[in-house]
């Protein structure tokens, strides 16, 4: 390849920056070999390019340049003079080009009819329609919020800026369609082992999730719902509606808990005789200790500890003889230790192993995307109502089950499958997420 002066130059000097004052020249170049373009457009008509490669390789003319020719396939190239056929050229007017996360501003043909009533351009019709919403909800959801969300625009000349009720309105659409598909996930043919149900508060606002453990060790978001675990109706109709979509009652399987009454009825309600019950152990120490002064709390926490590594008897026996020495002068610590106490050593009775064992004795596995759910919901700085808080929820928790791994421990989980008392077949649906 050689320059205008005859000298030759290589790869990298085959392309040149054009200045300001070269734009009419582009211009013409693109005028004149605007046949070349054609396959661009067809791309572009056809959603076949990625507008944002596009974008990231040409300018704002280059754009006006594809509107221009297709404007052309429908009313035919300008000649000055000519009445034109049925569609006419009327001009350009402004218009925007939504772009990933941020708007173009460009200027677009006009055409209408002879007999009046505008004409749409196919291609600007085409890149008009980005899924601006999606975009705006993936980068909230990693953490910026609406008012900053101008600063993590790419600088680009042409671009315009974004109102933040416009943000917000965007996410608000896209969080609802968001919550709709979490609800309308369907578990037809899943082979869960072990179902997690915890709630979490989001500015006053108790969400109560469910997370399920497949044969095969990956988590899966099964849903949420507006309320708190003490409440045994927003419970039952959690679990009903797992039921409804796909979750068999009849199949045994573990329930690991936060110890709420409420939460233990409504799974015997719906699951009956299927279900084996596994209390936190976190909650449980937590809600004795927090009823014992900070020299005496330490001491039981202990107790408590090596109590769970002992065989289901002897570590029941061991927390009775504390709750009795608790009991003359802390009698609420020593009922809520023997509250529930027998589902406490669920995951003794069954023999698992240590691994396992220390997965599926606490609701970690939902404590830990709880954080992400903190994280997200924590740029919004007024929840107006509980759908609001859930829409967030839901958003933070899809976010996390991004990165779900499997439990640690899978490839022991045939001892749970076995201790249950049925078989374990590998399974696949199209909601899993591979590790």
């Amino acid at each position: 390849m050689q320059d205008r002066k005859g000298k030759k130059v290589g790869k990298k000097g085959a392309l040149k920056v054009v200045a300001r004052e070269q734009e009419a020249a582009l211009r013409a170049c693109f005028s004149e070999g605007g046949q070349h373009l054609l396959s661009l457009l067809e791309l572009v008509r056809d959603a076949k390019a990625s507008v944002d490669e596009l974008m990231m390789g040409a300018a704002c003319r280059f754009v006006e340049q594809l509107l221009v020719m297709s404007a052309q396939e429908v009313a035919g190239t300008k000649h000055p003079g000519r009445r034109g056929g049925e569609v006419r050229w009327h001009g350009s007017q402004p218009g925007r080009i939504a772009l990933a996360e941020r708007k173009l501003s460009i200027e677009r043909p006009r055409l209408r009819r002879r007999n009046g009533g505008e004409v749409a351009v196919p291609a600007y019709a085409r890149l008009a329609q980005g899924d601006l919403g999606r975009r705006i909800h993936d980068i909230l959801v990693t953490g910026v919020s609406t008012r900053k969300y101008g600063r993590v625009l790419p600088a680009m000349a042409g671009t315009v800026g974004i109102a933040k009720s416009s943000v917000s309105r965007q996410f608000v659409a896209q969080s609802r369609r968001v919550l709709e598909a979490l609800a309308a996930r369907r578990w037809d043919g899943m082979d869960f082992l072990a179902v997690y149900l915890d709630g979490i508060v989001v500015a006053n606002h108790h969400i109560l999730a469910a997370v399920g453990v497949d044969a095969e060790g990956q988590k899966h978001l099964l849903g949420l719902a507006s309320g708190s675990s003490e409440n045994k109706r927003v419970a039952k109709d959690l679990l009903t509606h797992l039921v409804e979509h796909g979750l068999n009652p009849g199949v045994v399987r573990l329930f690991v808990i936060d110890g709420s009454k409420a939460l233990r009825a409504a799974i015997e309600e719906v699951f009956g005789e299927a279900a084996r019950v596994q209390r936190c152990r976190t909650h449980k120490i937590r809600n004795v200790t927090e009823r014992l002064p900070k020299a005496l709390a330490a001491q039981v926490k202990s107790v408590m500890r090596a109590a769970y590594t002992l065989p289901e008897k002897a570590g029941m026996a061991k927390l009775r003889q504390q709750a009795a020495w608790l009991k003359a002068e802390h009698p609420d610590a020593a009922a809520s230790l023997l509250e529930g106490l027998e589902e406490i050593f669920t995951v003794n009775r069954l023999g698992l192993t240590p691994a396992l064992t220390r997965c599926l004795a606490t609701t970690n596995l939902i404590e830990n995307p709880n954080g992400a759910v903190r994280r997200v919901s924590g740029r919004v700085c007024r929840y107006r109502d509980a759908e609001m808080a859930l829409r967030w929820t839901a958003s933070g928790f899809l976010e996390a089950e991004k990165n779900f791994r499997r439990l640690q421990g899978h490839r022991e989980l045939w001892v749970l499958a076995a201790a249950l008392g049925r078989h374990v077949e590998t399974t696949t649906h199209a909601n899993s997420k591979v590790a």
